[in-house]
């Protein structure tokens, strides 16, 4: 039954009852399922493609065509890259503002010179790492074996592209995707005391209940003081900017530039204002001055209320920028608010200033009409004549000055201060609290390398989608994570880093831009706290998209992990042991797929939504996981499943996780391949266990197994295979040793 395909390697026959139910060939070069233009762009992205054919019976007895391919990313290693120079920019800028903290008593002085010495170590290590990688040139794959490399620490372990493209007789083309990776966790640093989960909450709830020798500021308030920073940082050079395109446009004597260029000052310069608008600041404010050492106070007098307090058009009086907060003893609780409302009353000097000089203009082009609206007042004519058309510049220099001088002062302070929030979580325990944000990052790292790699993917093959492309900016991006570690041993520590690693996820958006060389590779801007990831397209590409994308509209994405344990630990932890960190991360990601679902439905389009019900009842699938979720049912894939077709059905993206994504992974993803088979296009059922131990036993599965450990078996025994759930054992011959 059926002919071999064209290619150009051995091929397979599985013969069952005299019948061929699967022919297998290998393929020299990936298919091109979209056009061949788009390529560059995602082979920019895909290497070392490894492709077989299958053939396959209907249940009406036609042949359906399967291409199985599996593909490095080189973004394996391009993504960690990108982030650890941004993290090593943004901590010799958060050293520097220490060491600008000013004058401090010696109990925190020394504090911060202890903690000096530590973030420079810190440093050091993320510049060594830096350049080990940077000798990778054109590497795209970390092995599992080297999954505890230290130098190799933020590449994600074993990331693939799994792809499936089916041919079937009754339905049009197909493609799934799924991608595959290690469960992002620091392999190096280990388990012993558990992973981010649980040591991040240890370290709060130590550092809440701290002795006096520490102010204690909650995680939201050490947040909140970075993104503050963050904002300083942008909004200060950029006021500065349109500031000086004020006077440009002033000394052009250009009234509608004028106005653009004032329009662009005044939001820069609200947004600046805004930021100081918590009550943190203040708070900060009054615990720097009580670690000042008392008598260094050189204060120059506060600004008296009087009539250029009263009137909005006078400028403010000079500030002058000093070393340090005024003192507990002098201090001025209200000093702040005049500093920080100097800001705003030097823009309304500038508003009504450029109001002044557009109206002047204007009355001046209408006395040069011939008097058509009748006599001119004499004094506003010598108003006129005294005023040329220079005199814009001059009259908005001294006003401009006077912004930057007390923007600079608020500056100055707000820097400070909010530093030395920071200060207070650096000193609490150190090294710990450095190592906890090493390993935050590494964890980090490997997630968003899989996660940047997903989206190009989704990206490229849903480019011509409008359905796809208006959800993307409309409600963002599902990505959903399939976890296949147990909550036992040193797989609990690896859980619980994943878990925060892929919710950190939430702070990562992404801009659509347009590529100007043959550099389509992402670039990462931002911080911690908040990152972007501009993907960049060929210009062909790029206009098909919505206008909101490529206005620049940020797109976001939402992580979601539901983790079933399948092998024999996992069989120990429910027996003897403790499952409820699955319990509750299945819980917690279910409840943020609610959420995810809900607004699906509130904001895209009704024709949209009803063709989505059409297909299944996503109403009824969430229902049905969430009973499953309750039912404690102990190897309860059915949760995987259920969560899978959800993402699917919701055009999101799929990863699949085990501890090195290459046995336990390989079991699922073929399952899920061959299930979508059956369900979706009608695969004979007398071939479905077939179509299964050819996929694990010729797939693109057994070589990436092949590629990580240089053997042709997956890493099971016989006791793992017993403890196995239905369908998740390969077929015989094909195991060996247990995973490691």
């Amino acid at each position: 039954m059926g002919e071999i395909e064209d290619g150009e390697a051995d091929h397979i026959t599985t013969d069952v009852q005299g019948q061929k139910c699967a022919l297998v060939c290998e393929c020299p070069a990936p298919e091109s399922v979209s056009r061949k233009d788009n390529l560059p762009f995602l082979n920019a992205v895909l290497k070392n493609p490894v492709c077989k054919l299958y053939r396959f019976p209907t249940s009406d007895n036609k042949w359906m065509r399967i291409r199985e391919q599996m593909s490095e990313s080189i973004l394996s290693f391009h993504i960690p890259k990108e982030l650890i120079s941004l993290q090593i920019k943004e901590d010799l800028c958060r050293n520097q503002e220490l060491k600008e903290l000013g004058e401090l008593s010696p109990h925190w002085d020394n504090l911060r010179k202890n903690v000096l010495i530590h973030c420079d170590q810190m440093v050091n290590m993320y510049q060594d790492i830096l350049t080990e990688l940077s000798k990778e040139t054109g590497s795209s794959f970390k092995s599992s074996s080297n999954k505890g490399e230290k130098t190799l620490e933020f590449v994600p372990v074993n990331l693939h592209l799994q792809r499936m493209h089916v041919h079937s007789p009754h339905l049009k083309d197909a493609l799934y995707d799924v991608i595959t990776v290690g469960a992002p966790a620091a392999h190096f640093q280990g388990f012993k005391n558990g992973g981010l989960r649980k040591l991040l909450h240890r370290f709060e709830t130590e550092r809440r209940n701290t002795g006096y020798q520490f102010i204690y500021y909650s995680p939201e308030n050490t947040a909140k003081a970075k993104e503050v920073l963050s904002n300083i940082n942008q909004l200060q050079p950029l006021i500065a900017t349109h500031a000086d395109l004020l006077l440009n446009s002033a000394s052009q004597h250009s009234p509608d530039s004028l106005k653009n260029s004032l329009k662009m000052l005044s939001e820069k310069t609200e947004h600046f204002v805004h930021a100081f608008k918590d009550q943190l600041v203040r708070s900060a404010l009054l615990a720097l001055y009580t670690a000042r050492p008392g008598g260094v106070l050189k204060k120059p007098p506060s600004p008296k209320d009087g009539t250029e307090e009263n009137s909005s058009q006078d400028p403010p009086p000079p500030m002058r920028r000093q070393d340090s907060i005024p003192h507990h003893s002098d201090y001025d609780e209200e000093e702040w608010d005049r500093v920080w409302a100097n800001v705003g009353k030097s823009l309304n000097c500038i508003i009504a200033m450029v109001d002044k000089l557009i109206e002047r203009d204007a009355d001046s082009e209408g006395s040069s009409g011939g008097g058509q609206d009748g006599e001119k007042d004499p004094s506003l004519v010598d108003s006129i004549i005294t005023h040329p058309k220079e005199d814009w510049y001059e009259q908005l220099y001294p006003l401009i000055l006077t912004l930057k001088d007390c923007m600079g002062e608020v500056v100055n302070r707000a820097k400070q201060s909010l530093t030395f929030v920071l200060l207070q979580e650096l000193a609490y325990s150190l090294p710990q609290c450095l190592m906890l944000t090493l390993r935050r990052d590494v964890v980090f790292s490997q997630a968003l390398a899989g996660l940047v790699c997903g989206f190009i993917i989704k990206l490229h093959t849903s480019l011509h989608d409008p359905g796809f492309l208006e959800q993307l900016h409309t409600v963002g991006l599902l990505v959903q994570y399939e976890g296949l570690l147990s909550t036992y041993s040193d797989e609990i520590g690896m859980l619980e880093d994943m878990a925060v690693g892929i919710s950190d996820l939430k702070k990562v958006a992404f801009k659509i831009i347009e590529a100007k060389s043959n550099d389509v590779l992402p670039a990462i801007t931002g911080r911690r706290e908040h990152y972007v990831v501009e993907v960049k397209l060929p210009a062909r590409m790029f206009e098909i998209l919505p206008l909101q994308i490529k206005e620049g509209q940020l797109l976001h994405v939402c992580p979601v992990l539901f983790n079933v344990g399948i092998n024999e630990q996992q069989t120990l932890a429910e027996r003897f042991g403790d499952v409820s960190l699955q319990e509750s991360i299945n819980q917690e990601n279910f409840e943020l797929l609610k959420e995810y679902y809900t607004v699906f439905m509130e904001k895209m389009p009704p024709d949209y939504i009803s063709h989505f019900q059409e297909q299944n009842d996503l109403k009824g699938l969430l229902e049905n996981l969430h009973q499953n979720i309750q039912a404690k049912k102990r190897k309860n894939v059915e949760i995987m499943w259920l969560a899978a077709t959800i993402c699917r059905k919701l055009n999101g993206i799929r990863f699949t996780c085990c501890k090195s994504a290459k046995d336990r992974t390989s079991m699922s993803v073929t399952l899920e391949q061959c299930s979508i088979l059956r369900d979706e296009h009608q695969l004979h059922k007398d071939f479905f266990i077939r179509a299964l131990d050819c996929m694990r036993r010729e797939g693109c599965r057994i070589e990436n197994v092949v590629k990580n450990i240089k053997c042709r078996k997956y890493a099971f025994n016989m006791l793992q295979l017993m403890a196995f759930p239905k369908y998740y054992r390969p077929p015989e011959g094909t195991y060996g040793k247990a995973d490691t």
